[in-house]
Order: C-alpha cells, then structure tokens, then sequence
C-alpha cells in the first residue's frame, strides 16, 4: 500500500525563509516543518496504472508528471518555476612561491618578485584556516594560498609547525610523477624500447612472411619437398612428367583434387621434380649476432608476472574528468577496492605531455591502482607500456578498447580495436611481453546496436593473455540510452572462464549490486553510480540504503575540495582548477534523490528526477540541476567565483532521452 498526502487544502511554500552561510554548511541546522491534512490511502500498486498515479499527482499538487520521472512522495513534488524561485530566494552573496634562494631566472624572469605589489593584486583569502597548514605543518604555497592568512607571520614570512611538518617530511603521499630528465629524453627521442623493438621486429617478419606466402607458397613447399623425395628415388635417374605429377599428388594428399592441382602449377614448378636438388647441409654455418645471454632464452612466463586477486571486488571504473585522484580518494574511503586512473592516449605520454602523465598519479590510500591507455597500433601501446613498465608504480594496465566517443573511434582506438581484431591482438600480446604486471581489458557488447560481437572477441582474448575482462552491457552506438543487458554479461563471463569477467551498467544501490553478482561475473565495475552517490560502495558492502542527509554530503563536498586542494594547490590556479572539477561532478550528484523522499526505493540511473523540494534548503539546492546553483554550492566551499565566471559541463548525458 501507498500512502499518499493529499487534500484541497494541500500547498507547497513558494519561499523559504533563506538561510545563512553558517546554516548551509551544517553549523546550524533548520529543518522545514511541513504542515499536512490527514493522509488517505491509494489503491493497491498492482492494481495502479501509471496514467491513474499521474492524474492524482496532478489533481493533489498541480504538479504534472512526464513520462520516465522517478516516484517521490507528492508533499515534497514542485513546479520548475517554484523550485527555482525557492533556490533563488536563498542565495548568498557571497608571486611566484617563496624560495630560500633568489630566482634562477633572474631579470628575465617575467614574475613578480615584490610581495608588496603581488599582495595588492591578489584576491582576498577566503578563509582562515588552510587545510595544508593543518595537516602537514607547512603550505608550500606561503602568500600566494587563498588561505595564507593562517600560516603567514605580520612581514609576510611562511610559518613551519616544525613538529607537524618532521612527520610529514619524508612521505611521498603521491606516486608515478613525471620525472623532468625523462621528460627531456622522451621529446627527444632518446629513451631505448629494446624488448618492443624485438616484439615488433617479428611482427614485421610475420608480414614478410604472409606476404611471400601469398605469393609463391607453393612453390617454396614443392621445392624443398621434390629435392628430398628425388634424392630417396634414384639421383642418377631423372624423373619423368607421369612421375612428377604422382609426387605432387601425394605431397597434396588429395587424390581427389589430382588434376586441378597438376594444371593449376605453374610448368616451372612441375619441372622442378624432375631434377634432382641436394638438400641443405646439416652442419651448415649459423651466423650469430652477439654472445647469447640469459635474456635470449629466457623469457619471464606469464606465472611468474604479479599476480593480482580481482575476484569479488568493487572496481571504480576509469572515469575521464571526473575520475581525478581527489574524487578516487573519496570512494577509496567509502569502500573502492580497485581504482583505475583516467583513460590516458598513448601517443602524448610517449611525446612527455605533463598533463597527460598527471593522469597515472597513484595516491598512497589506493592500494590496488592501474592505468588505462588508449591507442590503435601496436607499435605505440607497445613501446608506451614498456615505457610505463619501468617508470611508474602500478598493479595493471588496462587497454581502453571501449570508448565511444568519435574523436577516439574514427582513429581506429576504443571500440574501434574491436572490430579490428589483428591489430587488436598484436597490441595484447605486444604489451603482455613488455609488461611485468597483468594486463586487462575494457570493453562493450560491440559497435552496432543490437549486433554483439564481445562474445566471438573473449575467446580470443583469453588465448591472447588478458587476465581480467570488464564489459559494459552496452553498445557503441546505444550509449546510455537504454538499460545494460546483464543476461548477455552473464554469458560472456561463463565464455571467459576461468578469467575473471566484471560487469558494468546500471548499478545505483545495492539492490543492483546483489542482482548482478547474482550472475557469473567475478566482480563489479561502477561509474555513474560512483558519480551520482560515491557511498554507493558502503551500501554494497552493508547491504542497505543509506539516507544520507544534505550535511553529510556538503562534508563529502567539503573533502573533495581539501583533496584537490592538496593536489591542484591552495594558490588562485590550484582553488579555480578545484573548483571546476567540483561542478563536474555535481553535474552528475544532482541526480542523486534522497532515499527518505522517494516513494518506491531504490532510485533506479535511468529515472529523471522531477523537481522536488528538499526536507531542508541545502537538500533543495543540491537538486537543482542549474549551473548557477552548483556555482553556489562551490562558492560556499572555495569563496567567490572571478568576474566573468562561466561553466558548462564537458558531460551531456543522454542517459534519460
């Protein structure tokens, strides 16, 4: 049964009193009272038609229902012009890094070196405690952190808690920085790929090899076959045609076939039985090319390379944008298993771009991290994970050989190594011979909707030497705009067997969580779901929904920002770069509707959330799916936005068309 409050006098407030500063970040809070007239009770959901439900929501609140909007509790239902106005109604109006020594560049440099001008030109500080300072004992970044009044003495010097800072001094908390003398060598073309310059070298030879089989293959068989089989006959006596053309019927072994065989050969290749060629010398020289090493003949088998237990673990899937150290942190502390950094191209790290190497930093809470590398020729992926293989500090590599997006596809990377399955299998076996971790795969159902192909490629695969398989129920062109299809996953996990299989699509609450593990799939692999309620990983492991409040999830926030603050900076540059990731992922958390305001739990990902007033101001605020509004919840955190401010999300999810 449902319970449902209506009545001819029910009302929802167009305005609510607005609310501090203070009260938005959880220091004070006020809940709304709402004020209802006796609750009636509904027919029975079974008996209920979606058509019935809607025109009831309509008659009680005035509120229409769409088609595919998720069911929440009709006091907290609202119009879109309400719901803005009510958010509206509550806004809030809201040098160069010290040195010990003199610059190295001296006069030519073209920074500031006068604290007094830089301080003038600054923007104000925005709070009075630095989270660096507090945790670490020292902010590197002195007068030019937005925070510097808590660390900076009256003449402008940086403040050392010495005590703190000697705990800190020596740990690395971030790993797989892009040493700079690499760097040079790598715009250079100076680094040595010895082990992929072998691999390629044979894959040249395979290509000389079809190639002149294609062109005379029967011809180097006949040869070497005929000049045996004359020597066994009689040397001194020549063979005659009849003779010749019953060689070639033997060394065919098809009768059958006997006299398209004989005329399809050339007359010079039939001419060769008939005169006798000495077989090559047994003790004939080799020619060398070094002292043979232990390297020649030895080669690390896939046994002895690190081994690692991906079975019945939770894998944050390898989220481009918003899959940054700072937000794997904050899943990491609500129970991720696994972590994979963002989707890196193989061609820029292999070119030294900084940005691109700032993709496979690893923090030290990821106790079981891999990269992901995109490309579409073996040479590149090879030699790139060769290059990563003895630079960086990972537990696998994984191919992207399932990103959809046109700018990857058309160049033959992400879906594209799917349907092209050679060179798909020159770049597995050329990164399993360079690498000493395991190597894995990402991947769809296939390219055309409605067309799979991953169950003919995981065969394959397994004999190509991947070790851990992650499919997405979902193809290429389908995207997001139906649900994953788990039975086709669970087929494919039993073809790749004894591999392990991960499943991905769909998942937003343990109740997902349950049903696909139900399957044969060796574990799960989340995205939007992580996106949406990053404690989706507590709930799968406590088996319950969590109704987490709107000050729990501002501290979430409050994290993320302390967490990108330590790893952009706490200067101008690092708080606006932190900023813009924050408004990334709350284009996907706004999504998120609490669990104590829906009518049927749980919220299934392809439900559109309707326009819903939250149990408080900041719970209402967190839903709105207007930039403007998540530019107010980072100004609370990170202080006022620059002039000019704008922000469009890279992510425009079709996911509810």
């Amino acid at each position: 049964m449902i319970q449902s409050q209506q009545s001819s006098d029910f009302h929802i407030p167009s305005l609510l009193e607005p609310l501090s500063l203070a009260a938005c970040e959880g220091r004070v809070r006020e809940h709304l009272v709402w004020y209802f007239t006796p609750a009636i009770f509904l027919k029975d959901t079974e008996e209920m038609t979606e058509e019935s439900v809607t025109n009831d929501v309509l008659k009680s609140t005035g509120v229409a229902i769409d088609k595919g909007t998720a069911a929440i509790k009709t006091q907290y239902l609202t119009t879109k012009e309400k719901f803005h106005e009510l958010v509206d109604s509550g806004a809030q109006k809201l040098v160069v890094q010290e040195r010990a020594t003199g610059c190295f560049y001296g006069d030519k440099c073209k920074f500031l070196h006068n604290i007094a001008e830089y301080m003038k030109l600054k923007p104000a500080d925005i709070g009075e405690r630095c989270y660096l300072f507090d945790s670490f004992g020292k902010c590197h970044y002195g007068v030019t952190c937005r925070y510097a009044k808590a660390h900076t003495s009256d003449d402008l010097k940086n403040i050392v808690n010495e005590d703190l800072w000697k705990k800190h001094d020596q740990r690395v908390p971030v790993k797989n920085s892009l040493d700079k003398n690499l760097q040079r060598q790598l715009r250079k073309r100076q680094v040595s790929f010895k082990a992929s310059e072998e691999y390629l070298r044979t894959i040249n030879k395979g290509k000389n090899k079809s190639k002149t089989k294609n062109e005379d293959t029967e011809n180097s068989i006949d040869e070497r076959d005929s000049s045996c089989a004359a020597e066994e006959i009689t040397p001194a006596k020549p063979m005659t045609e009849a003779v010749a053309e019953t060689a070639v019927e033997e060394l065919s072994g098809n009768t059958g076939d006997c006299d398209r065989t004989s005329s399809s050969m050339e007359p010079s290749l039939r001419n060769s039985f008939a005169q006798p060629q000495p077989c090559r010398e047994e003790n004939a020289p080799v020619k060398t090319i070094g002292a043979l090493t232990d390297v020649d003949i030895i080669k690390l088998r896939p046994c002895e390379k690190k081994q690692v237990d991906f079975k019945d673990k939770l894998y944050l899937a390898p989220l481009t944008t918003c899959g940054n150290l700072p937000f794997r942190r904050v899943c990491k502390r609500f129970g991720a298993d696994i972590t994979c950094g963002e989707m890196a191209m193989c061609t820029n790290l292999l070119q030294g771009q900084s940005s691109e190497w700032a993709l496979l930093k690893r923090h030290e809470s990821e106790d079981l991290f891999g990269v992901q590398l995109e490309g579409c020729f073996p040479d590149t992926m090879t030699r790139c994970a060769e290059l990563l293989n003895k630079n960086i500090d990972v537990d696998f590599v994984d191919i992207n050989s399932g990103c959809p997006i046109d700018l990857v596809y058309k160049k033959g990377g992400g879906c594209g190594l799917m349907s092209r399955t050679n060179k798909f299998e020159q770049i597995i076996r050329g990164m399993n011979s360079v690498l000493d971790v395991p190597l894995t795969v990402k991947i769809r159902t296939g390219v055309q909707d409605k067309v799979n192909i991953a169950h003919k490629l995981i065969p394959e695969m397994k004999q190509w030497g991947v070790s851990l398989i992650t499919l997405h129920g979902r193809s290429r062109e389908q995207r997001y705009t139906k649900l994953a299809d788990w039975d086709y996953i669970d087929l494919c996990s039993q073809l790749a067997s004894p591999i392990p299989l991960f499943g991905n699509g769909d998942i937003l609450s343990y109740e997902d969580a349950v049903k696909a593990r139900a399957t044969g799939v060796s574990g799960i692999m989340l995205a939007r779901g992580a996106l949406i309620k990053p404690w989706i990983f507590t709930e799968i492991k406590e088996q319950r929904h969590w109704d987490i409040s709107s000050g729990e999830r501002f501290d979430i926030l409050r994290d993320f920002t302390n967490f990108g603050l330590e790893h952009w900076g706490s200067d101008t540059q690092g708080l606006e770069k932190t900023r813009t990731f924050l408004l990334e992922w709350l284009s996907f958390m706004c999504r998120y509707i609490p669990v104590g305001l829906l009518e049927r739990v749980p919220q299934k990902i392809n439900e559109r959330p309707p326009y819903y007033i939250g149990r408080d101001y900041l719970e209402s605020l967190m839903a709105s799916q207007h930039v403007n509004d998540w530019v107010k919840i980072s100004e609370m955190l990170l202080g006022p936005v620059p002039s000019q401010f704008s922000f469009l999300p890279k992510h425009k999810a079709n996911s509810y068309k």
